[in-house]
């Protein structure tokens, strides 16, 4: 006695439809006249789509099944589609792959989008509008450095380091202060009271299964063997 193994058959092209609608597509690949083969599709059609409801929100879903009966017959069946038939190329294009970026960045805790922006603001022209884009240039530095860093940084840091990035093509004006950023972390008072809440949250607990124990005692006539 043989087995029939779903590693012996053949590969589901689309696995949401199931082997089943995959062997009722092979049958009407295989019928002898075209008007068998369009009545036979119309009912895989239907079928197809009460097994996969979610498709009736998708646009043109009538569409999309009757693409996907084609790619079910791996291109080869022969019915008169009410949509023009999907071609074998466009479905099974491959895109390039990506490169990895190797760009170098002198100030990683920048980032590379900073030398983006820095790169951009040089190109602007409007005194007003580039002094602008300088200043956002700075805090955005100022706000990467310290979640970098966990520390605080001064302002004439991001200003320098502004400057040798730009090559000195962007300097901010005078007098100007860049936004304040601060690090949070748990302090030694922040430790303690979480500490004290645990401790009472334990003391409550415990108060409360006293309370449990003596009405038990209460309720069994306070007698002890």
């Amino acid at each position: 006695m043989t087995f029939d193994y779903n590693t012996t058959r053949k590969k589901l092209i689309l696995a949401e439809y199931g082997r089943n609608v995959q062997n009722m597509v092979k049958y009407i690949v295989d019928l002898p006249t075209k008007d068998e083969r369009n009545r036979y599709a119309q009912v895989v059609i239907d079928l197809m789509g009460f097994l996969n409801p979610h498709l009736r929100d998708v646009a043109d879903f009538k569409h999309k099944l009757w693409d996907h009966l084609h790619i079910i017959s791996d291109f080869k069946i022969d019915v008169d589609s009410p949509y023009p038939k999907p071609a074998e190329d466009a479905i099974r294009f491959k895109p390039a792959p990506l490169s990895y970026p190797q760009q170098r960045i002198k100030y990683k805790h920048y980032g590379k989008t900073v030398e983006l922006m820095i790169s951009r603001a040089k190109n602007i022209e409007d005194p007003e509008r580039k002094q602008a884009m300088i200043q956002s240039i700075a805090n955005f530095m100022k706000m990467a450095y310290v979640t970098w860093n966990k520390d605080s940084v001064a302002d004439e840091t991001i200003i320098k380091d502004l400057r040798e990035m730009s090559n000195g093509a962007l300097q901010l004006e005078d007098n100007v202060n860049l936004q304040r950023v601060e690090v949070r972390q748990a302090t030694n008072a922040g430790r303690q009271r979480n500490t004290n809440q645990n401790k009472g949250r334990q003391n409550g607990s415990n108060r409360n299964n006293s309370g449990s124990n003596r009405q038990r005692n209460n309720n069994s006539g306070g007698k002890r063997y």
